[in-house]
């Protein structure tokens, strides 16, 4: 099970924007890691992510997402307000991890100021993390048909898809 941080948006979105009472933002936090222990203790492998960007990196993106007409959609009401609160969604991010960053389901931080690199670094994270073993079957033969008499309809006879690719 892959976890990234829309999974805490009780404890970061909502929490911030005053979605949420201070009550059920403290609840999430309480309960929250005994979920992932008790997730943990079924089997479930946990992998919680966090791809962090900068301030800097963040007002970079945006502003070229501004200029460019066709990416402008990108920005929305929420992701300015986000932006400006920056600072109290890394608060908010910090609070989160002190509850929820826990031995059996511990937070992965992913430098992602490059996004190639960091999707790349993900990638393999995740890759060593899951058990795996080669399931690659063996070659097989491959039967010959039994029966070759039959002759099929002519094809005029049907109605097709256009090919239009």
């Amino acid at each position: 099970m892959l976890f990234d941080r829309s999974w805490y948006n009780r404890s970061n979105v909502e929490w911030v924007m005053d979605f949420c009472t201070e009550d059920q933002h403290q609840e999430f936090l309480r309960t929250c890691p005994e979920f992932e222990r008790m997730l943990v203790r079924s089997g479930i492998v946990i992998l919680k992510y966090w791809f962090s960007v900068s301030y800097g990196e963040q007002e970079r993106r945006f502003k070229a997402r501004n200029e460019e007409p066709l990416k402008r959609w990108k920005l929305s009401k929420m992701d300015l307000e986000e932006h400006r609160l920056y600072t109290r969604y890394s608060m908010a991010k910090d609070t989160t991890f002190q509850f929820t960053d826990i031995k059996q389901a511990p937070w992965f931080v992913v430098p992602s100021d490059d996004k190639r690199r960091a999707r790349l670094n993900c990638i393999g994270h995740i890759l060593s993390r899951i058990p795996y073993e080669d399931v690659v079957p063996e070659p097989i033969d491959i039967p010959v048909r039994e029966d070759q008499s039959y002759i099929r309809p002519p094809m005029r006879e049907q109605t097709f898809v256009p090919l239009a690719y």
